[in-house]
């Protein structure tokens, strides 16, 4: 009766579901580390696995998944009972704001998963059902790593994925270690292959390597030359080759994308146009590697987005279009056809980091600036606004969160 109290208007075949759960769980052998601004780290960095769930204690929803989080983590701990190798743990939110906001806490709950304390850009998306989080957890512990057993299987290799070999001369090495290290946290980035002694003895010739090799036949491979036992450099190296400099954004990613805290610059192109996708990603690449860390480079299909368009006048016979979605409003690149002018792509981001972008969405052009036609349209001040660059968007998280069912948002 307690529970038909909290939440009046739940189906009561939910409710019998949330019932059976709790008279499931045993609280009392729960190992749920709670953490605060103190031990985050210390528990976060020792362990190999974590899920940390994010939650605030008037959420109807955070208060449905604290029965379920804590049975997940008593099947999971009967299965892996080494404590550092799986750590189910929570933050309350509410007592803990600066750990929310250091890990971007939007919504509630959040399941996010950390690797030898490092944050996962994607956090636990499935079913919140006991069986559902311990599967997932059972699926973290399989090796991503498969093992050669003979070098012809490299004639067979999947040519359309990313793929990353390595050769070593024993599994049992620092070297291996840490190339394994790099696979756990990228493995839905990229294939990793390994293999080990006589078989990839003719690959060794100067010693245990790792290769990438690129999407596509005819691309030539690429050798990484730094330390193998160095785990920053082999995780940048191959954290550069798995991610794509400029990723496809879909409205199945929208999300995750999004939670990673940067703005989108965005081109948006009919989906056969790959010339124009080559010439984006080529200068993206000249203008503005620099960037990369501060500002996500994507491009989107016109007619999958083609509502997200007429937020901005647009439609799919404008594209190809760029545009910067700061999160707050959507900032639209004067000219495609400028693309190949060195420095204003670049100029366009700078633009934003320093808010002249926003200045001039609100207050129109700054009184320095000399180009042309470059008015606020939509504003108060705006009485009969020409053709603009700057024209406003409902923010992005209107876009986005319609996929959040089931979570409280800040």
């Amino acid at each position: 009766m307690k529970l038909l109290a909290i939440y009046p208007s739940l189906d009561i075949r939910f409710v019998t579901v949330v019932l059976l759960t709790m008279g499931l769980s045993t609280p009392g052998q729960a190992e749920i580390t709670s953490l605060d601004s103190a031990n985050i780290d210390d528990v976060l960095n020792n362990a190999a696995v974590s899920i940390v769930n994010f939650y605030a204690d008037w959420c109807r929803f955070s208060q449905m998944l604290h029965p379920i989080f804590e049975e997940s983590s008593n099947i999971v701990r009967e299965e892996f009972p080494e404590t550092k190798q799986v750590v189910f743990a929570r933050v309350d939110c509410d007592q803990h704001s600066d750990i929310a906001q250091r890990y971007r806490i939007t919504k509630y709950p959040t399941l996010k998963m950390f690797r030898n304390g490092m944050m996962m850009k994607r956090e636990y998306r499935g079913q919140r059902s006991v069986a559902a989080i311990a599967d997932f957890i059972r699926q973290q512990q399989v090796n991503p790593v498969k093992e050669l057993q003979s070098m012809e299987e490299m004639n067979t290799l999947d040519r359309s994925k990313r793929n990353i070999i390595a050769y070593f001369e024993s599994k049992d090495s620092e070297n291996y270690n840490t190339y394994a290290k790099v696979a756990n946290i990228l493995r839905d980035d990229c294939t990793f292959l390994s293999a080990f002694g006589a078989i990839s003895q003719a690959e060794r010739f100067s010693g245990d390597n790792i290769i990438y090799k690129p999407v596509g036949e005819s691309i030539a491979e690429m050798v990484y030359l730094g330390s193998l036992t160095n785990f920053d450099l082999t995780f940048a190296w191959a954290q550069d080759k798995c991610v794509p400099l400029v990723r496809e954004i879909t409205f199945e990613n929208g999300e995750e994308l999004t939670e990673e805290g940067i703005p989108f610059l965005i081109l948006f192109h009919v989906k056969e146009d790959t010339q124009s996708l080559e010439k984006f990603q080529h200068e993206v690449a000249r203008q503005l590697i620099s960037e990369k860390g501060s500002i996500n480079f994507l491009h989107a299909d016109c007619e999958k987005f083609r509502h997200p368009l007429l937020h901005i006048q647009k439609t799919p016979a404008d594209c190809p279009v760029i545009a910067i979605d700061s999160f707050r409003h959507m900032y639209v690149y004067p000219d495609y056809k400028d693309l190949n002018i060195p420095g204003k792509l670049r100029q366009f981001v700078l633009d934003l980091h320093s808010g002249k972008l926003h200045r001039e969405f609100h207050h129109g052009p700054d009184p320095t600036d000399s180009t042309p036609g470059q008015e606020e349209t939509g504003g108060e001040a705006a009485s009969s606004p020409p053709e603009s660059s700057f024209q406003k968007l409902a923010p992005s998280e209107t876009r986005y969160t319609i996929l959040n069912r089931g979570r409280d948002e800040l």
